[in-house]
């Protein structure tokens, strides 16, 4: 049996004579002094520090990471620009010639006018009348009557119509054939401009099969490039000639070549290079290229027949280029460094403009430069 628990005895309550313990009265808590305001704003200032930090990665400094990359490349294009120490031209035009080879501007079939036109004369600051390529015709005329990349009736009655109807010796490099070297004047460059778009059209080659054609275009939309949809004497449709045909056939080591200097050659039309033949003078320069490659050429020869083919193919635009080396480098049309002659920096559309400003600013621009041949047949 448990003991019963001890019961408070009367005694121990507390009395009318005992004091009470006093009991401190409740206070509400008392505003934050400024030690702790202080404090909680350091707090959001770090916390919004960090926050900013983020936002920074994610955002601003990628802007200026990209901005950086494009300095880069601009102050590698001022390797190649020729301007003379004293020029006024801004070097922002050279740099946006070299940062445009990275942007591709397509050009489409839709807007190119379908009408033939002749050449115009012999550029009149390019020194040679004619330049002899280290390649010859072979058996392509054939190749490429047989495979439909050409139409005899259609593409001669395009020379008809533009007063130029074709001289026996280029029916025969049609019908024929020929192992004579290929010699571009100016009475043949529109010739050797549309058989050479149609060997580079024809031709399977992994420029146009894994390149930037099917990279911005793709099987569906092929034909609706200048250089594709634009050709309209084959006796087939664009989109079933194009890389169609192995007419040349090159070595791992020629495909390389081919690929390296492809991607250096310009033109002044727009701003895409040969390895990006979106119209007929990239397709054509890409038809000459292959040629040479094929037939054992290197690279300085390829640069050099480009430079010479820009000539006859860009005759004003050349004519301008040729006056601007002489006066601020005293080289003559032939004395040019080839891969200078054909690079962004000086012979894309972006760098051409630099030229041509320069000219301007120089008092040596003679006439407004003309816009070359037309991107059609």
């Amino acid at each position: 049996m448990t003991e019963p628990e001890t019961m408070l005895e009367l005694d121990d309550m507390p009395g009318p004579d005992m004091e009470v313990p006093a009991v401190e009265p409740y206070l509400p808590a008392s505003p934050p002094t400024r030690t702790a305001i202080f404090a909680l704003a350091l707090l959001l200032s770090f916390t919004l520090g960090i926050l900013g930090g983020f936002l920074m990665s994610v955002t601003i400094l990628p802007q200026r990471f990209e901005a950086a990359v494009a300095d880069i490349l601009a102050r590698q294009a001022d390797e190649w620009a020729i301007l003379p120490d004293n020029t006024t031209v801004q070097q922002s035009a050279t740099s946006e010639a070299a940062a445009a080879a990275d942007r591709p501007v397509v050009e489409s079939a839709a807007t190119n006018q379908e009408t033939a036109t002749a050449q115009p004369a012999s550029p009149a600051a390019v020194s040679a009348p004619h330049y002899q390529l280290a390649a010859s015709y072979s058996n392509l005329g054939p190749q490429l009557l047989e495979t439909g990349g050409i139409d005899f009736e259609k593409f001669t009655a395009i020379y008809q119509r533009a007063g130029q109807p074709l001289s026996n010796k280029q029916l025969a490099i049609l019908q024929e054939g020929t192992d004579e070297p290929i010699v571009m004047n100016a009475k043949n460059a529109y010739f050797l401009l549309n058989f050479l778009w149609a060997l580079g059209l024809v031709n399977k080659n992994p420029i146009l099969t894994e390149g930037t054609m099917m990279q911005y275009g793709g099987e569906a939309q092929i034909a609706r490039f200048a250089s594709t949809g634009g050709w309209t004497i084959g006796s087939k449709q664009p989109a079933e000639l194009y890389a169609a045909s192995e007419l040349i056939s090159l070595t791992p080591e020629q495909q390389a070549l081919l690929e390296e200097v492809a991607a250096a050659v310009y033109r002044p039309c727009c701003n895409n290079p040969t390895a990006f033949p979106d119209c007929n003078h990239g397709m054509a320069m890409l038809g000459l290229l292959e040629l040479m490659a094929s037939q054992g050429a290197d690279a300085n020869a390829m640069f050099e027949a480009a430079k010479w083919a820009n000539a006859f193919w860009f005759p004003q635009q050349s004519q301008e280029l040729a006056r601007f080396f002489q006066a601020s480098k005293n080289q003559d049309f032939d004395e040019i460094n080839a891969q200078q002659a054909v690079s962004a920096a000086t012979f894309s559309s972006s760098g051409f403009r630099s030229v041509h400003q320069w000219l301007a600013d120089n008092n040596l621009l003679e006439q407004a430069p003309s816009s070359g041949n037309s991107c059609g047949v």
